[in-house]
C-alpha cells in the first residue's frame, strides 16, 4: 500500500509514485468524504474508549474464547485470502498501469473476506460439520494475507521502477537507453527478484513490536480503524449492516462489468470507443480533457478525499489547460519544431520533469516533516518513560490500565516470535540476496546491496515509527533517495540507470514490508490476533503476492502490445517518470529543453510553499488549499480521469448533503463495486486480446470538416 488518502490528503498516495492510496487505509470504511477519514475517527473512538472507560470493546467479547495461534490460521482463511489476492491484484495492477492512483481497497477486502467465509461456514453448519466458528481473529488474518498480497502488485514496481528498465520506457526516455541500462520483464525473474526484495523488511523490524505497540503506544492510524472495522463485523448490528454492504457492492459490481463489456464492442481500433467521447468538445479531447465513462475512475472518486479529487482536476487545468498550449507555442524557438511532442527533448520533456520537480519538492518536504515529528515524538517518549511521576507523599502513581489494554497486552505478549528467528532472518535473506541479486542484475554489484541492507533496518525504523505517529508512510521516499545515491555511485558507463531503479526496489520493498508489519500487529494487538499468527500470514501473503502480481502483470504485457506507450491504454506513466529520475540521478539536467530547468526549480519550490502554507494556515483555511502531489499526476498523462474523479467526489458530496448516514454507510460499498466490476473486466478482456478476437465496432468522432472530407472519399 504505499500514497495515502489520509487527513492530510497526502501520505504514501500522493507520495509513492504518484498513487492516491494506503497499505491499511481503512478510510472510508464508514463512508465519508472529508478529509476527516474513519481512520483518525477509529483511533480517536479507542482513545476516548480507553479515557472514559464507559465503552469497551473487549467486554462485548468476553464470553467467546480466544482461540490459539494455530487454530486462527485456517485453510478456509487462506483459500478465501487467495481468490481475492488474485481479484485485488488484477485490479491494483490495472490502476497502476493507467494513472498509478490507487485507492485503498482495505473496505472491500474486509467486506468480502467476511462474506465468503460467513458464507463458507453457514453452509457446513447446516450439514452439522461445523468444527470452529468464524472469529475475528481469523478475519484479522485474512485482511492481512489479501493486503500483503495485492500490496505486491502496487510495490513491486510494474508501474514504477520495475517496469522503467525495459526497452519500451527506455526508449521514450531517448537518454541511457543502451543494453547496459535496459532489463525486459520476464516472469522468472521478476518473481525472483520479488522475494528476494520483499522478505527482508519482514525480519526488519520484529524484535521491535512490543517497544512499538506496547511501550510507545505509537497510534497507527489506519492499523486501529481496520481492527475497529473487523470488530464491528462481529458484533450482530454490525454483521446485518456488512451483509447489506456486501450486496449492495454485488450490485455495482454486476453493472460495472457489464458496461465494460458493452463498451468493448466499440474499440474495435485506435481512439474508438467510450474512452474516447470528446464529452467536451474535440478542441478539450485533443488536450485530453474529456469524460471517458470509466466507472473505475469515478470510484475512486468515491474513495478519495474531496480535496485529492480536486486538487487533481486543477493539475489538469494547469498543465492541459494553460500551461502546455502555451509552451507548444514556442515550439521553434524553446525547443526543435521538427521534434514530435512524444520527444523528451520537446513539449513531452517539460510535462515529465516539471511533474518529477513537483514530486521530489512535496517528498522532500513531508521527509523533513515526518522526520522532524518523528524525532520530537521519540525525544518525548524516551523522557516520558525515563521519569517516574510521583503523588504529593512522594510515592509512585500507578497509571492505571483499562480492562481492553490489559486484556490486549497481555495475549500481545503470549506468543512470543523468537528474536533467533528475526536476526537469523534478516541475515539469511540478506545473505541470499547478496549473492543472488547481482546475477539478476549484473549492474547491481554486491556491496551495494550490503550497503542498502546495513542502512536499511535504521531507514525502516524510522519509516514505521513515523507511520505510527502520523500515518504517513514515506518509503517511495526513501526509494527515490536510493535512486540517486547509488546510481550517482554506479555512474552513466556502469549502468548507473538500472542500478538506481534497482536499489530503489530494494530499498522500498524493506522500509514499506516493515511499517506495514507493525500496522498488522496493531490491527493485531486490538483484535486479540496473535503476533505470530499476524507474522505467519503477512508472510504467506506477501509469498501470494510474489508469484500473483507477476503473472498478473505478465497477462497484461502479452495481451496488450502497446502497454507503456504514451497515448495507449496502458501508458504505465511512472514508468518513465522513474526512469528519468535515475537518469538525472547519473547525467545531471544536461539533456532538459531549454527553460526547462527554471521551470523545474519554480514548481519545486511551489511545492514546497504550498506544502508549508498548509500546515501554518487554519484547519479551515487549509482544507481548501490544494495538494501538490495530487497537483502532479496529471502533468504527464492528461486530465480525462481526473474528470472522472471530480464527478465520483460530486456523486459523493451530493449524497452526503441528502443523507449522510447512508453515505457513510455504503459509498464505499458503491465506489468498491464499481471499481471492482471493471477492474475484473480486464480479465477476459485480457483472454480476448490473447485469443486475437477484436470488437466488431469502431464508433470515432470526427468534425464536420473531417467527416464531410470522410463522406466524399467514400462517395468516391
Amino acid at each position: 500500500m504505499a500514497p495515502q488518502t489520509t487527513a492530510a490528503g497526502g501520505g504514501e498516495a500522493v507520495e509513492e509514485a504518484g498513487t492516491l492510496r494506503h497499505r491499511h487505509n481503512a478510510a472510508k470504511s464508514g463512508g465519508g468524504g472529508g478529509e476527516e477519514g474513519p481512520a483518525n475517527g477509529a483511533a480517536q473512538q479507542g482513545e476516548d474508549e480507553a479515557a472514559a472507560g464507559a465503552l469497551s470493546v473487549e467486554r462485548a467479547f468476553e464470553d467467546r474464547a480466544v482461540p490459539s495461534w494455530r487454530e486462527q490460521l485456517t485453510v478456509r482463511a487462506f483459500v478465501v485470502s487467495f481468490f481475492l489476492a488474485v481479484m485485488f491484484s488484477i485490479i491494483v495492477m490495472k490502476l497502476n498501469l493507467t494513472t498509478g492512483i490507487i485507492p485503498s481497497l482495505n473496505v472491500s477486502a474486509g467486506l468480502l473476506g467476511f462474506f465468503f467465509v460467513r458464507l463458507w461456514t453457514a453452509a457446513i453448519e447446516r450439514v452439522g460439520l461445523l468444527k470452529q466458528p468464524f472469529t475475528r481473529q481469523e478475519n484479522t488474518v485474512i485482511q492481512t494475507c489479501v493486503v500483503a498480497a495485492y500490496d505486491i502488485a502496487f510495490s513491486g514496481g510494474f508501474g514504477t521502477y520495475l517496469f522503467g528498465m525495459s526497452e519500451t520506457i527506455a526508449k521514450q526516455a531517448t537518454e541511457a537507453n543502451n543494453p547496459q541500462n535496459i532489463k525486459n520483464p520476464h516472469i522468472g525473474w521478476m518473481i525472483g527478484f520479488l522475494f528476494l526484495a520483499s522478505f527482508i523488511g519482514l525480519f526488519a523490524l520484529v524484535p521491535l513490536r512490543k517497544i512499538m505497540i506496547v511501550d510507545y503506544k505509537l497510534t497507527y492510524p489506519s492499523g486501529t480503524a481496520t481492527a475497529y472495522l473487523i470488530n464491528g463485523f462481529h458484533t450482530p448490528e454490525g454483521a446485518k449492516l456488512a451483509k447489506k454492504q456486501v450486496k449492495t457492492l454485488g450490485k455495482f459490481f454486476l453493472f460495472s462489468f457489464l458496461w465494460g463489456f458493452f463498451q468493448w464492442f466499440y474499440t474495435g481500433g485506435d481512439n474508438c470507443g467510450f474512452q474516447s467521447f470528446p464529452t467536451l468538445g474535440l478542441q478539450a479531447y485533443k488536450n485530453r480533457f474529456y469524460f471517458d465513462f470509466s466507472p473505475t475512475y469515478v470510484g475512486v472518486g468515491m474513495i478519495c478525499p474531496h480535496i485529492v479529487n480536486v486538487s487533481v482536476l486543477l493539475g489538469g487545468i494547469l498543465s492541459w489547460g494553460i500551461m502546455w498550449p502555451l509552451i507548444r507555442n514556442k515550439k521553434g524557438s524553446w525547443y526543435p519544431a521538427s521534434l514530435s511532442e512524444t520527444s523528451l527533448h520537446g513539449l513531452q520533456g517539460y510535462r515529465v520533469f516539471i511533474s518529477i520537480a513537483i514530486i521530489l519538492g512535496d517528498g522532500l518536504y513531508n521527509f523533513v516533516k515526518v522526520l522532524i515529528r518523528t524525532t520530537a515524538g521519540f525525544i518525548s517518549m524516551m523522557k516520558k518513560n525515563s521519569t517516574l511521576p510521583v503523588s504529593n507523599d512522594s510515592s509512585p502513581i500507578t497509571e492505571s490500565v483499562s480492562f481492553d489494554d490489559e486484556r490486549r497486552t497481555e495475549l500481545f505478549l503470549k506468543d512470543q516470535i523468537p528474536r533467533s528467528v528475526a536476526y537469523g532472518g534478516y541475515v539469511a535473506v540478506a545473505a541470499v540476496s547478496i549473492g543472488t541479486l547481482p546475477q539478476v542484475f549484473p549492474q547491481l554489484k554486491w556491496y551495494y546491496i550490503l550497503v542498502a541492507y546495513i542502512f536499511a533496518p535504521v531507514l525502516a525504523f524510522c519509516n514505521a515509527y513515523g507511520t505510527g505517529l502520523t500515518d504517513w508512510s514515506l518509503a517511495s521516499t526513501y526509494g527515490k533517495l536510493a535512486i540517486f545515491i547509488f546510481g550517482a555511485w554506479a555512474g552513466a558507463s556502469n549502468g548507473g540507470v538500472l542500478v538506481g531503479l534497482a536499489a530503489c526496489g530494494v530499498m522500498m520493498s524493506i522500509v514499506s514490508t516493515a511499517a506495514d508489519l507493525m500496522q498488522d500487529f496493531k490491527t493485531g494487538y486490538l483484535t486479540l490476533a496473535s503476533p505470530r499468527s499476524m507474522f505467519i500470514s503477512q508472510v504467506i501473503g506477501t509469498a501470494m503476492g510474489c508469484v500473483i502480481a507477476p503473472c498478473v502483470f505478465w497477462l497484461f504485457y502479452k495481451a496488450f502490445a502497446d502497454i507503456g506507450l504514451s497515448g495507449s491504454e496502458y501508458p504505465a506513466p511512472y514508468a518513465i517518470v522513474y526512469r528519468n529520475m535515475a537518469i538525472l540521478g547519473v547525467d545531471g539536467f544536461s539533456s532538459l529543453p531549454k527553460h526547462c530547468l527554471t521551470l523545474c526549480y519554480v514548481f519545486f519550490a511551489a511545492a514546497i510553499a504550498v506544502n508549508l502554507a498548509r500546515d501554518l494556515a487554519p484547519k479551515k483555511v487549509a482544507r481548501f488549499i490544494p495538494l501538490p502531489m495530487a497537483m502532479a499526476i496529471p502533468f504527464y498523462i492528461g486530465s480525462y480521469f481526473a474528470i472522472d474523479m471530480f464527478i465520483g467526489t460530486v456523486i459523493l458530496f451530493a449524497w452526503e448533503v441528502v443523507n449522510r448516514a447512508k453515505a457513510d454507510a455504503f459509498a464505499p460499498a458503491v465506489a468498491s463495486g464499481l471499481i471492482c466490476g471493471d477492474g475484473i473486466w480486464t480479465l477476459p478482456q485480457s483472454v480476448l486480446a490473447l485469443a486475437k478476437v477484436k470488437p466488431p465496432i469502431c464508433m470515432k468522432f470526427l468534425s464536420r470538416s473531417v467527416n464531410a472530407q470522410v463522406d466524399a472519399f467514400l462517395g468516391n
